[in-house]
């Protein structure tokens, strides 16, 4: 079982991080205490991005010598919210937080992934009705082999993830979140993802 260090312990961090823990993994969760996210991320091998994305790349390049070598998990969208509080449009069009992360963090393995529904839906992918799909996107094939193991010990079953490809795709799971408010809106706040039928 892996070393994980969450990042975030909001509804998204919170989730995840007692979902692994039931599963087996050794798992820390770093809050906003000074040195809590250094502390966390030097002792993993896993680290997991649940930050609020409009300050996940300040945050975490503040980590770069302890994020070096390490798989980073980003799951955060990172965007420009209404009045009402939901997403409005990206902090970075033409771009994604992922590929920003990538490129501030060389000596790092960045996979996006788990970012195109409600966190609920993150650690209980049957629940759902329909199949839900999660994406991967980042450069290291062997990363993110690692991440796949992951979403299998949270239930996700191998047909349910798509490998997108490079970090570079990263930019299309993440304008997903647009879908978002007007899901919100139209259905109330029920837990749903991005699914791909076939």
């Amino acid at each position: 079982m892996d070393r994980i260090a969450v990042l975030g312990n909001g509804r998204v961090g919170g989730n995840l991080a007692a979902a692994l823990t039931r599963v087996g993994h050794e798992v820390s969760v770093a809050g906003r205490a000074p040195g809590a996210a250094a502390d966390s991320a030097r002792e993993a091998r896993v680290v997991i991005n649940a930050t609020p994305g409009d300050s996940s790349l300040e945050r975490l390049t503040a980590l770069r010598e302890e994020l070096r070598g390490k798989i980073l998990v980003d799951l955060a969208n990172a965007t420009v919210d209404g009045p009402d509080g939901l997403p409005a449009e990206l902090l970075h069009p033409g771009s994604s937080l992922a590929e920003q992360l990538q490129e501030a963090l060389p000596g790092t393995y960045v996979v996006k992934t788990l970012n195109t529904m409600l966190y609920a839906v993150m650690t209980a992918p049957g629940s759902l009705a329909q199949q839900p799909t999660a994406f991967l996107s980042g450069e290291s094939a062997q990363a993110k082999q690692v991440v796949r193991e992951l979403l299998g010990d949270l239930g996700w079953q191998p047909e349910w993830i798509t490998d997108l490809g490079g970090i570079e795709t990263a930019r299309a799971a993440e304008a997903a979140v647009l879908f978002v408010p007007h899901v919100i809106r139209s259905g109330g706040f029920a837990p749903f993802a991005v699914s791909i039928a076939r």
